[in-house]
C-alpha cells in the first residue's frame, strides 16, 4: 500500500523564484521516493534592486505578487499538502524585506521566512546529498547563488564547517564584490581544506546545472577542472547575444553564468580539487526534505502520545 503526498517549496533568491512540486512516495518497509514533478522558474532579478538600491521595487513586489498567485494556483491544482516559501540573500539584505514579505502575505496568503545563509546550508544538507557523499571522502559543497555562496566541507560523511560569502553573480555583474571578498573566500577555503589530501567538489546552483547539460556529461559523471576552465574560456569568447543564441541560454542565464562559473573553478582551484560533482540539488529540494522530515516528527509525537 502506498502512501502519495505532493510538497511544495518555493525558493525566492537573488536571480529567479523559483517552485518546485515534489511526490513524496512511502511503501511501509522501503526508502520514501522524493520525484521532482514540476518545477518552474521565474527570472524576477531581486538582487538588481537589493544590491543596488538597497530596496525592493514596486515594480518587481508586483512581479512577486503576481508570481506567488500563479504558484498559489498552481499547487492547489496539484494538490500540494505542505510548502514552504524561503527567501535568501536578496530579501535578506533589503531595508524593505520584511515589510515586503508581510504585503505579499496579506495579498497571497503566502508566508515568506527570510533565511540566513547558515540555515540556507543546513537545510541543503538534509537532502539525498548525503547519498552522494562517500564516508571515506571528503568533498567541498559549493553553492552559488545571485547574492551569495554558500561553502560546506564534508569529511567522514558529516558536516565540519560551513560559510556564506556576500560573493554572488548578480552583485559580480553590479561591480559590487571588492577584491577583498575574494580574497576572504581564498583564505577559508584553503584553511578549511588544506589538512585533507585530496577533495572533491560539488557544484550547485542553475547555472552549474546549466554547464553540466551543456557538458552532455553522463548522469553521476564529474566535470573535471580542465573542462571547466576550457568551458569558462569559451563562453568569454562569445558576446552576451551569442550565447544566447548559439550556446541556447536563456537570457537570464547568459550573463551570470560567466562570474558563477568563475566561482566554482577558484572554489576548485583553492581546495585542490580535481572534479566537480553535479547532482542537481538545491534549496528547494532542502525545502521538500525538511517538509517530510517534519511530518514523520509530527506522526511519531502522535504515536507516543496516543500510547
Amino acid at each position: 500500500m502506498l502512501n502519495i503526498d505532493k510538497y511544495a517549496a518555493i525558493d525566492i533568491g537573488s536571480n529567479a523564484i523559483r517552485l518546485l512540486i515534489a511526490t513524496v512516495i512511502e511503501r511501509e518497509g522501503s526508502k520514501t521516493l522524493f520525484k521532482k514533478t514540476s518545477l518552474v522558474r521565474v527570472p524576477i532579478r531581486l538582487g538588481a534592486d537589493v544590491f543596488l538600491k538597497d530596496n525592493i521595487s514596486e515594480e518587481n513586489y508586483t512581479r512577486m505578487v503576481d508570481a506567488m498567485n500563479a504558484y498559489v494556483l498552481l499547487m492547489k491544482t496539484h494538490n500540494v499538502t505542505r510548502y514552504r516559501a524561503c527567501a535568501t540573500s536578496a530579501m535578506r539584505e533589503a531595508r524593505n524585506g520584511i515589510s515586503i514579505a508581510k504585503r505579499i502575505k496579506e495579498e497571497t496568503g503566502v508566508e515568506i521566512q527570510i533565511i540566513d545563509g547558515n540555515d540556507e546550508a543546513a537545510i541543503i544538507a538534509t537532502t539525498d546529498l548525503r547519498e552522494l557523499i562517500d564516508d571515506n571522502k571528503v568533498f567541498l559543497y559549493v553553492d552559488v547563488g545571485g547574492g551569495s555562496t554558500e561553502f560546506t566541507v564534508f569529511a567522514n560523511g558529516k558536516v565540519v564547517t560551513s560559510k556564506s560569502f556576500q560573493l554572488g553573480t548578480v552583485r559580480i555583474l553590479n561591480d559590487m564584490v571588492r577584491e577583498s571578498i575574494w580574497d576572504d573566500v581564498k583564505t577559508w577555503i584553503k584553511k578549511t581544506t588544506r589538512k585533507y589530501s585530496k577533495i572533491n567538489c560539488i557544484g550547485s546552483g542553475g547555472n552549474i546545472n546549466s554547464i553540466y547539460k551543456l557538458s552532455e556529461k553522463k548522469i553521476g559523471k564529474p566535470l573535471s577542472y580542465f573542462y571547466l576552465a576550457g568551458f569558462y574560456e569559451e563562453l568569454k569568447s562569445y558576446t552576451y547575444h551569442e550565447r544566447i543564441f548559439e550556446l541556447q541560454m536563456n537570457p537570464d542565464r547568459a550573463d551570470v553564468i560567466i562570474p558563477a562559473t568563475k566561482i566554482y573553478l577558484s572554489a576548485m582551484k583553492w581546495s585542490g580539487s580535481k572534479n566537480m560533482y553535479v547532482p542537481k540539488i538545491g534549496l528547494a529540494d532542502g525545502i521538500v526534505k525538511s517538509l517530510y522530515n517534519e511530518k514523520v516528527a509530527e506522526e511519531m509525537e502522535i504515536q507516543m502520545r496516543d500510547k
